[in-house]
């Protein structure tokens, strides 16, 4: 039986992993082709020729770019199993907000800590707990972001959570002595095998990261 949904990813991709939990939550089975990002192939170029970049989710053969809209796309197509996304405007809308939060704190926070020395990285590190600390205001004591159950938000984050021991062992610094709660709710999400199987080993990530600063002399 062909696949009618294949995901063109990589293991370590934190935007990735968010498809994958997706798609676990929902029960989708798909096709996974893993792409070398140094030498993209012609399906991933031809399926985002925009961005040329991963994850890319093909269903029917039409391509659907951009990890966010991916899971919003696939808590569309899949309605009839566990939703993703509040079914009240307002509640969506702060969903789809905090989400946007992630991707434009979150990844770039991240990436200065690794990419940064001294003073210029104590500033990063600064700066990413400040953001940690925005998001644990707002969970505040609720299990999951939206609620009761994983939903978008927990979907945008988690997957950072295998990177924190990149950040932490890079900075030399706890995220879990700075956001307690949050650490809290990211063991909280793991026990969900939908999470637990999409997301990369944290020192996997971490290898992975060391072996592209020695690549580009980034030391």
């Amino acid at each position: 039986m062909a696949h009618e949904v294949v995901l063109s990813d990589t293991r370590m991709s934190m935007f990735g992993m968010r498809v994958r939990i997706a798609l676990a939550e929902k029960g989708i089975e798909y096709e996974y082709k893993e792409e070398d990002l140094a030498n993209k192939s012609p399906l991933l170029l031809k399926m985002n020729p925009v961005y040329k970049k991963i994850p890319v989710l093909i269903h029917n053969g039409k391509p659907i770019c951009e990890s966010l809209i991916i899971v919003q796309y696939i808590d569309e197509v899949w309605k009839d199993k566990v939703p993703l996304l509040p079914s009240d405007p307002y509640q969506r809308s702060q969903a789809r907000f905090w989400a946007d939060y992630v991707d434009k704190k979150i990844y770039d926070g991240g990436n200065r800590i690794l990419l940064t020395k001294g003073e210029e990285q104590e500033a990063a590190k600064k700066d990413f707990i400040e953001c940690l600390k925005v998001l644990e205001g707002a969970l505040g004591d609720k299990t999951y972001f939206g609620g009761d159950k994983l939903g978008f938000v927990d979907i945008a984050l988690i997957p950072f959570y295998s990177w924190f021991y990149a950040y932490e062992t890079c900075g030399n610094f706890s995220i879990e002595a700075e956001c307690p709660k949050l650490i809290s709710w990211a063991k909280r999400c793991m026990e969900k095998e939908s999470v637990s199987k999409s997301l990369a080993h944290p020192h996997k990530v971490n290898d992975y990261i060391l072996q592209l600063k020695k690549k580009y002399g980034v030391e």
